[in-house]
């Protein structure tokens, strides 16, 4: 055990510690500058995705808007609650912009990889589309590649499908225990009665689900937060100004100063919106677009209502309270936690936990996607998904029930890392792929399309599935 366990830590180190870092927020800048700034160009665009004329005709299928969701229901989490609080106390107010930074960069990335996974999505037998880094490594770098995409497929499994199901039951367990008192053994098997019915449901209903549940949490999350900022509105410049003066080093709030600033905005931001690590593309590439560049517009907002949105909430929250001490030491959810009790009362500690609950819920479900599409890949036989099903249920009972049994998926953060660096590897060869399709995109708006069709005959050279994107012109 004591082998397993020090590999899995040299493997973190190897990844997380030095490499995986610098070289997404590296790429995530060159992406920027090589697609022309896309991200800004089409950042009005991003908004239509929330229009109701976005809705899929085929019932098999998901929609734009129901893969923003179930993506937005991933990508926000403890991260956007304990992560920014601990972003703040361990490398004071300026990591907050140096998260904005990784988020603005980070759009860009978001955009490529789910633009490239939509791209080379395949059509199943029951009219959905399946898709992702794997698929992509498969279908874009061709067969000689296989055993990338299959190592891929295992990291995704071990760390988003095994590893992180049990975080999520333990947080979820754990904020119904210490603010309602519930018995773990009841939170467990509600929680996991409920994840069985959604994951049973397939895409269809795990996008249902979401399309219910995120936009609840987050918009009751947000409109919380801008309770605070308008009680406290005339503190809103001078929180900005303590923001950037840390931020540069201007004023010195932690130990490390700017350096610690830099490092904790990074780290806590691109764990908190994954732009780059592969697991978005997975839900991107399930949904019915007209042309693989919508969904990547899609998913890159789904970055910005992550971090720009709801991390600035948060940090907001905690900034204009005097809960927040430079250089205490204390529990990310606690200062949150605290931060809002300061300002609207002890009923807020509640809200916050039933926030957490929604949160870590979407989490899971969103989690389960991505285990599903990874045994997808590595193997047809529906006995192996089954299986998946059951287990995922019993790893989300045994994370909610004992607290010490997340110690076991100690894999999961080396294995995500693993995962990372396998998609941006794709990713930089994929690159040219990504150009041409961008300029499809570009030139059919540049003649005033207002709706961009994706036509794969004008790809003969790509491995594309035909079929994925013949009946465009009828959604």
């Amino acid at each position: 055990m004591d082998l397993l366990t020090g590999f899995f830590g040299l493997l973190g180190d190897l990844t997380w510690g030095w490499a995986l870092v610098p070289i997404l927020v590296i790429f995530g800048v060159f992406l920027t500058l090589a697609t022309g700034f896309v991200q800004f160009r089409y950042f009005k665009r991003m908004f239509r995705v929330l229009s109701g004329d976005n809705q899929s005709a085929d019932p098999n299928t998901i929609s734009a808007r129901e893969a923003l969701f179930v993506s937005v229901g991933g990508r926000v989490g403890g991260g956007n609650i304990a992560g920014v609080a601990v972003a703040i106390t361990l490398g004071g107010p300026g990591a907050v912009f140096w998260m904005w930074m990784i988020a603005i960069v980070g759009m860009a990335t978001s955009l490529v990889e789910c633009t490239l996974a939509q791209a080379f999505k395949r059509k199943q037998d029951d009219g959905s589309y399946r898709g992702g880094p794997a698929r992509m490594i498969m279908y874009g770098l061709g067969k000689d590649y296989r055993w990338l995409a299959v190592l891929y497929a295992i990291c995704l499994l071990a760390a988003f499908g095994i590893g992180f199901p049990a975080f999520q039951g333990n947080t979820v367990a754990g904020a119904a225990e210490n603010s309602f008192g519930l018995n773990r053994y009841i939170t467990g098997a509600i929680l996991t009665a409920g994840t069985g019915f959604i994951v049973f449901g397939g895409i269809q209903r795990i996008a249902k689900a979401s399309d219910i549940i995120v936009p609840v949490m987050a918009i009751g999350y947000i409109g919380m937060a801008l309770l605070v900022i308008i009680i406290n509105f005339t503190e809103i410049p001078s929180v900005f100004m303590m923001i950037i003066r840390n931020a540069f080093g201007l004023e010195e709030a932690v130990g490390g100063g700017m350096g610690a600033a830099i490092a904790q905005g990074i780290r806590r931001g691109l764990f908190s919106n994954e732009a780059g690590l592969g697991s978005a593309p997975n839900v991107a590439a399930a949904a019915d677009v007209k042309h693989p560049i919508s969904q990547g517009i899609t998913q890159s907002f789904s970055v910005f209502i992550d971090t720009i949105l709801i991390c600035t909430c948060t940090a907001f929250v905690i900034l204009m309270s005097d809960a927040y001490q430079p250089g205490a030491e204390i529990d990310g959810v606690i200062l949150t936690q605290n931060a809002l009790v300061a300002h609207l009362g002890s009923w807020t500690q509640y809200f916050l936990t039933i926030a957490v609950l929604l949160f870590a819920f979407s989490s899971i479900i969103y989690n389960y996607y991505l285990g599903e599409n990874a045994i997808s890949f590595m193997t047809p036989n529906p006995a192996a998904l089954m299986g998946f099903k059951v287990v995922l249920m019993a790893i989300v009972f045994l994370g909610a029930v004992a607290p010490g049994a997340t110690s076991v998926f100690f894999f999961s953060d080396p294995m995500m890392g693993l995962l990372a660096l396998v998609n941006l590897l794709a990713l930089m060869m994929l690159f040219p792929i990504l150009r041409r399709i961008l300029r499809d995109f570009d030139e059919q708006r540049k003649a005033g399309v207002a709706r961009p069709v994706f036509n794969p005959e004008d790809f003969p050279d790509l491995d594309l599935d035909h079929s994925a994107w013949h009946h465009k012109e009828q959604s």
